[in-house]
């Protein structure tokens, strides 16, 4: 049977798994669907046309599947997926798609922590981390396990390509590399070594990878012309899906700057000691 707190207010066609929970004081919608072992908190508002999958946990407070922040919704009807053993915090907003029959997508084993809000239309794949506070515009597509830290904000229809680290408070205003790290100026620092060793990637797989941040963040070359070099060169998973990513649409262009190594941090200063001024 399903344990449904008394005080909970659930419309009728609602399709609620025996094995599902329901807080007190939640409100669940028409047309939702909860899936099995799914966990519902008390005081949260789960609307029309959302789906949540199997084994997730909702927090108190959460929205899921309201309407579009978009001055171009006009009531269609829309969508919100949730995928199994997600977990969704305190205070997080998703809203559902504004077109006709579009979608918001949350992949499965996703962690969305306090208080952020994933926009209209917006895709994670599976096993994304949305630390605090992150907040995601319209259609943004956030790649399988990046992990966005704290208070990032990110422009709508910006990609993250899988296995990108975020820096905290960062402003991302285009596109993050698969597997680059960017820090909170929007800056490229490396790889996400880290995330790479946790997925069992190493060798020439981490090599790719590097070797695409030097090519495509500090050699002076076209971005056409950095692809056809790492064309040639690559042939493993990683540099694979960089170059996949490169070549699909972009909207809003690459996150190409990078840091300077401490090395070459100091050869400048050398060089900039030895101009003459004037």
């Amino acid at each position: 049977m399903t344990h449904i707190h008394p005080s909970a207010i659930i419309d009728p066609s609602a399709e609620i798994a025996p094995s599902a929970i329901i807080g007190a004081f939640s409100v669940v919608e028409a047309g939702v669907r909860i899936g099995p072992d799914t966990i519902i908190a008390p005081m949260c508002h789960i609307l029309s046309h959302t789906t949540i999958g199997a084994q997730c946990r909702v927090h108190t407070g959460a929205v899921i599947g309201d309407v579009p922040q978009d001055r171009a919704y006009t009531g269609a009807v829309s969508g919100c997926d949730i995928g199994d053993c997600t977990v969704i915090r305190e205070h997080v907003t998703i809203h559902r798609g504004t077109a006709p029959g579009s979608t918001t997508r949350i992949g499965k084993q996703c962690l969305l922590m306090v208080g952020c809000h994933v926009g209209h239309n917006c895709t994670l794949e599976d096993d994304v981390t949305l630390v605090n506070g992150t907040l995601l515009g319209g259609h943004a597509h956030i790649g399988a396990r990046a992990i966005l830290s704290g208070h990032v904000a990110v422009h709508q229809f910006v990609r993250i390509g899988e296995g990108a680290l975020v820096g905290v408070l960062a402003r991302i205003t285009q596109d993050v590399l698969p597997y680059f790290t960017v820090t909170g100026s929007g800056t490229n620092v490396g790889i996400n070594r880290i995330g790479l060793r946790r997925l069992g990637v190493a060798g020439r797989e981490i090599d790719e990878a590097q070797r695409a941040f030097r090519v495509l963040c500090h050699e002076s070359h076209s971005l056409p012309v950095a692809r056809e070099m790492l064309t040639v060169e690559f042939v493993g998973h990683v540099g694979m899906s960089i170059l996949a990513f490169l070549a699909a649409d972009s909207r809003r262009g690459f996150h190409l700057r990078g840091r300077l190594s401490r090395r070459k941090v100091a050869e400048h200063s050398e060089s900039d000691a030895a101009t003459p001024t004037t």
